[in-house]
């Protein structure tokens, strides 16, 4: 099975870290993956994306231009640019906090988190990009909760206040989505 996805967002959202994060719990769960990035030049506000492929065969390229299985999308224009390319049958998931306009597809799952008030309300304002895992994990079976954090826990080493302020956002996620 090939899962192809994209990650969208402004720069300085953490959709290139939330990507890096799925590709590397992939890698622990021994499939291939290819993760790429895309951004404008600007440092933070620029737009931002990753493409995450994994497969259980050799990917032979690490594009996503169509088809795509799973969009999470964290900014309007991010909907904009790739709502169409998403497959039917295919999953967006949506920051309700910064996307305001209703998204127009009936053969496509959508599910809007609140992801940036949520991480707010947790005290992690940054943590906009993992609340939206909370989608994955409902709706998705790609990894668990223990897949994210012994990602987390890599990706932070030594630094289990992150790792906590992360877990903690993901964990008010999934109980917004009920």
């Amino acid at each position: 099975m090939t899962t192809k996805m994209i990650f969208s967002g402004f720069g300085g959202q953490g959709v290139l870290t939330l990507g890096q994060v799925v590709a590397d719990i992939a890698l622990a769960r021994e499939k291939e993956v290819t993760w790429m990035p895309s951004y404008g030049a600007e440092m933070r506000g620029g737009t931002a994306n990753c493409s995450v492929i994994i497969s259980d065969n050799v990917i032979g390229s690490p594009i996503v231009l169509g088809d795509i299985d799973i969009l999470c999308a964290l900014n309007g224009p991010s909907v904009t640019k790739f709502l169409d390319k998403v497959r039917s049958g295919g999953i967006i998931f949506i920051n309700s906090s910064i996307v305001t306009e209703p998204v127009e597809r009936d053969d496509v799952t959508i599910i809007a988190i609140d992801a940036s008030n949520i991480a707010t309300a947790t005290g992690n304002p940054r943590g906009a990009n993992m609340t939206m895992l909370a989608g994955f994990l409902t709706q998705t079976e790609l990894f668990t909760p223990e897949d994210i954090e012994a990602a987390l826990l890599r990706r932070f080493k030594g630094r289990q206040e992150l790792v906590d302020m992360n877990m903690a956002s993901i964990k008010k996620g999934l109980e917004s989505l009920g």
